[in-house]
């Protein structure tokens, strides 16, 4: 995809917003040139600019310089910006990306000129490294939306999903990456006790997680196929996955998603 000669811009270039921006570089979809990031603190920005990007603190500024925009800051600072910025967007110019947590499409169009184009996307920190699971949402089925999506493909996976369901897609894949790395860390942990050296214990969980992760989403197989594959009657895989369903695995993970879905849906305050 090519963003067609537009400018991109990136409000909010902290954890997220930085990443999306160096993913779409990684991918060949922009120049740094062809993306602006901005942050309330410039020397924030110092790295970025060194790599390319074109920098500023003026969010209005950044966004009277392009076609694409892309909201990346907390819940708490998203009034504040839409007031910042409300006046320079353009019907007709402008596609506001919304990355933020909790605000709906409806919350923050009024919050913008009428016309406004409002597509909301959840990826995760995988975008940098061009593999996200990103989850896009929009009213209308338009050409906009196309193109959204067009650009996050280049980024990893993406699903258009309901409105409805972006609070639990931010909690399965946005949160869910931290989920995983933590169970990779503790994986990484028990081949330390069972006599690896740490450096090695850790590249061995990770690689093992990336190769079950690629038998489910290149093979299309079920968890439990694969499972099914590797346990054998009074072995030491069903050994050790019985001993972990008894002290709550599954259960703790489906605790944490959950919460963490709820505790999302209250994140942002329209007022």
């Amino acid at each position: 995809m090519e963003l067609q000669g537009k400018t991109l811009a990136v409000l909010g270039a902290g954890n997220i917003g930085s990443a999306v921006a160096r993913g779409i570089v990684g991918a060949g979809l922009a120049a740094p040139r062809d993306i602006v990031l901005t942050r309330r603190r410039a020397d924030h920005l110092e790295q970025f600019a060194r790599e390319g990007f074109r920098t500023m603190v003026d969010n209005r500024a950044a966004v009277e310089r392009a076609g694409i925009v892309i909201l990346a800051v907390t819940p708490q600072q998203l009034n504040h910006l839409l007031a910042e910025i409300g006046a320079g967007i353009t019907p007709g110019q402008h596609t506001v990306v919304s990355l933020v947590s909790g605000a709906s499409i409806a919350e923050i169009s009024q919050k913008l000129p009428r016309g406004i184009t409002v597509i909301r996307a959840m990826p995760n920190t995988a975008i940098a490294i061009r593999q996200s699971m990103t989850c896009i949402a929009a009213a209308d089925q338009g050409e906009e939306l196309a193109t959204v999506k067009r650009l996050f493909e280049g980024l990893g996976k993406v699903v258009v999903i309901e409105e409805e369901l972006m609070i639990p897609a931010t909690a399965l894949c946005a949160c869910g990456i931290a989920f995983f790395l933590r169970a990779i860390r503790a994986a990484s942990q028990g081949g330390i006790e069972i006599g690896f050296h740490a450096e090695d214990a850790l590249l061995m969980a990770a690689q093992t997680a990336r190769g079950a992760a690629s038998l489910l989403v290149e093979g299309r197989s079920h968890p439990e196929s694969e499972v099914d594959r590797v346990t054998t009657p009074q072995g030491c895989t069903i050994s050790g996955l019985n001993q972990m369903e008894h002290n709550g695995f599954s259960s703790a993970l489906i605790k944490g998603i959950v919460t963490s879905a709820e505790k999302a849906a209250v994140l942002y305050a329209p007022k």
